[in-house]
């Protein structure tokens, strides 16, 4: 039996995938994309039905296409966002084969290339682009034991409050998920703690502008590394209801309890950190940091942006934080649902390759493995702090195609000269 054959396979059909087509296509390179599910499956099933995106569309898209029919300052659903990836497929005319799951990718035995085995057959790749995206399997720490009599669910698996049952609800995360998802159930009425971690909180808007723009402005998009120590700190930020700033003091004024760190748990009672007042302080003094660079750089450009000095106003100090709860019980507590909104982890088992160090994570630069023939796309920090937004991912695969396109280059060897040529155009 004929086993097919292809150039690059990607396996992937997220954002990543879809924005290395273009740039594979454009270098005329030979291209396959698997999709063991969908196009943009995790944003059709893996989020919950009410989420919007963190930015405005007119800054969270793909260069070369407008969110069609959305005003640009609008924060779209996530059903919007997946057809918007899947308009951008067609487009791109990506050649992307659905409903096909990639089971093991080793190296031929020749050395040219690698075995795929995928649910339809095998497949023979020169190369193959890992663009699986960061957040593939769900971590749920385990504190809390599933015999536990509360119920135990991702963020991922959330998806409204009806589907909840009766009761109190911890969620441990304070991220962007983690703070939505807590502000959704506070407003349905539900009795809410939140497990508050170090975070990161800018301003939705100032002066005018969003913090999309601001950190634009001031190359907080563009930083090659997060600063040490900051690599995994989350961000607390939402687009509902129109956009909004994040603001924990805000919660607890309209009813959510804060507390620290999810720390252990015993006989029914979970304890916490004490740690809930120094973390809310600490966002804070994100946010009026940004409000500072942001000044400094209205000064510095002389820009005619308009004072904004409401954003320095400050909630009331909520009893949550001057009287910190060490632990809950969670029966005398009313709590029934606990919401893990703890991240992800990246799992790359299925390829059978020296890419990875011994905690399983790819050995990289800005993509390019340090296994010949190998790539990955999709990874936060791949090459900036964007790398996991729409914009930001479409540029690193654009260095990944280059890579690809230099090394075609090299391999069609035809004297020096011919090498150059090809490897500068």
């Amino acid at each position: 039996m004929s086993v097919e054959t292809v150039d690059t396979l990607v396996v992937g059909a997220g954002q990543a995938g879809i924005a290395l087509c273009e740039h594979l296509g454009q270098h005329g390179i030979p291209h396959l994309v698997l999709e063991k599910n969908r196009i943009a499956e995790a944003w059709r099933t893996s989020r919950w039905d009410a989420l919007v995106t963190n930015g405005p569309v007119w800054h969270d898209r793909f260069p070369n296409l407008l969110f069609k029919g959305n005003a640009p300052d609008e924060f779209v659903g996530k059903d919007r966002v997946a057809d918007y990836i899947e308009e951008y497929a067609q487009m791109v005319s990506a050649p992307v084969r659905t409903g096909v799951e990639v089971k093991q990718a080793t190296r031929l035995d020749t050395g040219a290339g690698f075995r795929v085995q995928t649910s339809d057959g095998v497949i023979h790749a020169k190369r193959i682009v890992a663009a699986t995206g960061a957040f593939q399997h769900p971590v749920i720490p385990p504190i809390v034991p599933e015999d536990a009599e509360v119920e135990q669910l991702h963020s991922a698996q959330y998806r409204n409050p009806d589907q909840l049952a009766d009761g109190a609800v911890l969620i441990v995360g304070a991220g962007s998920s983690g703070a939505q998802i807590a502000d959704e159930l506070n407003q349905a009425g539900r009795k809410v703690l939140l497990s508050v971690g170090p975070h990161d909180r800018p301003p939705r808007r100032y002066r005018g502008r969003d913090f999309v723009w601001w950190l634009g402005v001031l190359g907080l998009w563009d930083m090659a590394a997060p600063a040490p120590g900051t690599e995994h700190v989350t961000i607390a930020v939402s687009g509902a209801d129109g956009g909004h700033t994040m603001d924990f003091r805000r919660l607890a004024g309209e009813g959510v309890t804060l507390v620290g760190l999810t720390k252990s748990f015993s006989e029914g009672v979970l304890s916490f950190a004490d740690d809930v007042v120094s973390n809310v302080s600490a966002g804070d003094a994100n946010y009026h940091a940004m409000l500072d660079a942001a000044d400094a750089y209205v000064k510095a450009m002389g820009l005619d942006l308009p004072e904004d000095p409401g954003a320095r106003d400050a909630w009331p100090e909520p009893a949550c934080l001057t009287e910190p709860l060490e632990s809950v019980d969670l029966a005398k507590e009313g709590i029934t649902t606990i919401i893990w909104a703890t991240g992800f982890r990246q799992d790359f088992s299925w390829l059978k390759v020296d890419a990875f160090d011994e905690k399983g994570a790819p050995i990289h630069q800005r993509g390019v493995s340090k296994e010949h023939g190998i790539y990955f796309l999709g990874l936060p920090w791949q090459s900036r702090r964007g790398s996991t937004f729409l914009w930001g991912v479409w540029h690193d695969a654009k260095f990944v195609a280059d890579q690809i396109a230099i090394q075609r280059a090299y391999e069609d060897y035809e004297g020096e000269a011919a090498i150059v040529r090809r490897a500068a155009e």
